[in-house]
């Protein structure tokens, strides 16, 4: 019989894990956050054992067990700069493609062609460039989306990318799910009217430091604004996968399907009033342009975040705890420098919606049970990781990496590799991965969150 007392114990860990704190690490002081970004180790909670610097008790390595890993370099076989040939080689594996080849998917992808040999099994396609996305052209601009149609795995977030003329207006509009954008140029107006009667007018916008995010589950408008003669683009994230722009209630289309007697019978008028109204609906259309108007509560300028600074790149945080709104999305904002990496890492209970701002970079999802896959990213892609799937994003270009990274939560959430070997009594770290006692104490008591690093390209 279990004891009573052994279930309480997996409670507890149950609910330490899911307590963890956010990437940010918001529940360290600045003299810490300090230490971390030039490079020297705290810890945020007690060590446990015998701590992670003194010596470790006799253990059998584990290559008595079986085989060591490899060290030989798994680095992408080529970068943007290679234009070709693009075969399946890695060393003495593969071999060269004599039938037809796409040179341009493959030079972007050079981890399916010629993957790592640490890849292994079966993983779910998690990548999606919106490029191959429809795009749905309009007399205001354009939209195109991603969501189960084209990326089966992500099933619990979908994105649109839309894009506005100056004056544009992404017509009145309410669906079943929450909104969250981020504007990636132009300034764009949010109008909305909540359940009480409440009107909101604010604006989001972006610059080359600043960024803007809005949550919106409320009968609302979009529209560029006259600030940037471009318009405006942002990207729209809802949390369900299956979301589609083409299936959202729109105004003008719910009363062209109304008697025109029923539309006088309700607002008091007479019907020709109505005579004006399109017999189909807008979606997005020209209008006059305008300048901004005052902030409000569907808004968070991302310039009035401050960013961590870490060895390797930079994060910001958007959840409940900064935007109060934000109830059903939380966000990171990462930027990662050349040959850096975002730390080995998992999410605990959401699955993440990535998308790539600018840069290149490579993930590998280990999805359990030998199961791993690399893919390759660039800015306009979506990625997509399973909850508790470990993973990592690295910079394989010659620019900063920026991304977004985004759950279907109210609070963000992660669980770093580093941090759990560090804060693990040091026999236990010892007996599994076969690490010297040095090994050991070098392991960041505090989350890495953005490791710096070199750049490297395996040459074929």
């Amino acid at each position: 019989m279990i004891r009573l007392s052994t279930c309480f114990i997996a409670v507890l860990l149950a609910l330490r894990s899911s307590a963890l704190p956010a990437l940010q690490g918001r529940d360290v002081d600045a003299g810490r956050q300090s230490k971390l970004a030039s490079g020297t180790a705290t810890s945020t909670f007690a060590s446990t054992g015998s701590g992670s610097s003194t010596s470790t008790e006799s253990v059998i390595p584990p290559s008595e067990s079986g085989p060591v890993i490899s060290l030989n370099p798994n680095n992408p076989v080529w970068d943007s700069s290679f234009t070709g040939p693009f075969d399946s080689i890695r060393g003495p594996l593969g071999a060269t493609i004599i039938g037809p080849n796409n040179p341009n998917i493959a030079q972007q992808n050079p981890d399916l062609l010629a993957p790592p040999t640490t890849d292994h099994g079966s993983v779910p396609n998690i990548k999606w460039p919106m490029s191959l996305s429809h795009n749905r052209l309009a007399t205001g601009g354009w939209a195109r989306e991603q969501n189960t149609d084209v990326m089966p795995i992500a099933t619990e977030m979908a994105g649109v990318n839309m894009r506005l003329k100056p004056g544009a207006i992404r017509e009145l509009h309410w669906h079943k799910t929450a909104e969250w954008a981020y504007v990636l140029k132009g300034t764009t107006q949010v109008t909305s009217v909540d359940q009480d009667g409440r009107n909101f007018i604010s604006t989001v916008c972006t610059a080359p430091v600043t960024s803007g995010t809005s949550l919106l589950v409320s009968p609302h408008s979009l529209q560029a604004t006259g600030d940037d003669p471009d318009g405006s683009e942002f990207l729209l994230v809802f949390p369900n996968g299956m979301f589609s722009e083409d299936s959202t209630f729109l105004l003008t289309d719910w009363l062209a399907h109304i008697p025109a007697e029923v539309l006088a019978k309700n607002f008091g008028l007479p019907a020709e009033a109505f005579k004006n109204a399109p017999e189909n609906e807008l979606y997005i259309f020209p209008a006059g342009t305008h300048s901004r108007h005052s902030s409000g509560p569907f808004r968070l300028c991302l310039s009035n975040v401050s960013a961590t600074q870490f060895s390797g790149g930079t994060a910001k945080i958007v959840d409940s705890s900064t935007f109060k709104i934000s109830v059903t999305i939380a966000a990171a904002e990462v930027t990662v420098e050349p040959g850096a990496m975002r730390e080995l890492h998992w999410h605990p209970t959401e699955d993440e919606w990535t998308f790539f701002l600018e840069g290149e970079g490579r993930i590998t999802l280990f999805a359990s049970q030998s199961n791993a896959r690399t893919f390759d990213f660039q800015a306009g892609d979506v990625g997509y990781i399973p909850a508790s799937n470990g993973h990592y994003v690295e910079n394989t270009g010659n620019t900063t990496l920026r991304f977004l990274e985004i759950f279907n939560s109210d609070k963000f959430q992660d669980v770093s590799l580093s941090q759990w070997l560090a804060l693990t009594p040091p026999a236990v770290v010892k007996a599994h991965l076969g690490v010297s006692d040095d090994t050991i104490a070098h392991f960041s008591k505090t989350k890495p969150v953005v490791v710096g690093g070199s750049r490297n390209v395996t040459k074929v």
